[in-house]
């Protein structure tokens, strides 16, 4: 009961973040991470919490303040402790079962965007995860079919909550690409498939290898583009005439994506940096 007599205000509530935090995130992150959570429990804006510092809190605030940092001092991510996360403008349900949408996907499902008709034509998804990929493009594209494909029953049920969450129409497929074949012709197939492998998992921050799923994030480290010679193939039988195929890669194999495409017989292979200035995404032609 002791922190909740400390955080009588929105200013108590950074300050107690700031100390609570501090060993697991910069200044920065941690003024981010309390922006978002005390404009989520206050139900205000970000303008309001930052003008209106000595604002009190209420019990309630405070206990659920309390109870936010308690699970973010373990490491938790925020996503998962708050239930949500933001992505293309549109909120998604997360929780350990799905990955957590990044902001450089944001940039792939922009590209998928720009390159897409949005009459006759129809996208997959592969590895949906919270569905994040496919909601995006149905949201944006009302006039193509989109459909999502994942192996965990867990994630494609948050994918559908997500679906009905964001009133759009997706057809859910549950099925291991490393095993799938299919008569259907897509458009365009986009992919966000697992590809860090043990070497990057030592870079790697633990709100990301203690809390989210491995068998979306991690791949054999004698075989990284395992996932990607197995959609690539999947999409030669399955592509129409000049579909599209679109990666989010590792940057570290880059280079190597490309060439595998090339070697399967995709055209017109193009590699794509994000917004930091990274290898980030690639897309290739049928």
């Amino acid at each position: 009961m002791a922190n909740l007599a400390v955080m009588k205000t929105i200013n108590d509530a950074f300050a107690q973040f700031k100390q609570g935090l501090a060993g697991i995130y910069d200044t920065r992150e941690i003024a981010s991470i309390s922006l978002m959570v005390l404009t989520e429990i206050i139900n205000t804006s970000k303008a309001n919490i930052k003008a209106f510092g000595d604002r009190q809190l209420t019990f309630a605030q405070q206990n659920e303040l309390n109870g936010i940092l308690a699970q973010l001092k373990t490491g938790k991510p925020l996503q998962y402790t708050l239930g949500y996360a933001e992505f293309y403008g549109l909120r998604f349900k997360v929780n350990p079962a799905t990955l957590i949408p990044r902001p450089e996907t944001e940039e792939l499902v922009q590209w998928v965007l720009d390159s897409s008709p949005n009459t006759n034509s129809s996208i997959l998804d592969i590895g949906t995860g919270t569905g994040c990929i496919a909601i995006s493009l149905k949201k944006n594209l009302t006039n193509v079919q989109v459909s999502a494909m994942d192996v965990s029953v867990d994630a494609l049920n948050t994918a559908k909550e997500n679906a009905v969450l964001n009133e759009v129409d997706v057809n859910f497929i549950e099925a291991d690409i490393l095993n799938y074949t299919s008569d259907k012709k897509y458009s365009i197939i986009v992919s966000n498939p697992p590809y860090v492998t043990l070497e990057d998992k030592i870079r790697m921050h633990r709100n990301v290898t203690d809390f989210e799923p491995h068998s979306a994030l991690f791949v054999p480290e004698d075989d990284p583009l395992l996932f990607y010679r197995a959609i690539a193939d999947f999409a030669l039988a399955s592509l129409e005439p000049d579909g599209l195929l679109f990666f989010e890669i590792n940057e570290s194999f880059g280079k190597e994506t490309a060439q595998l495409l090339t070697d399967s017989g995709f055209k017109d292979v193009e590699i794509r940096k994000d917004l930091s200035g990274r290898d980030r995404m690639i897309r290739s032609v049928r």
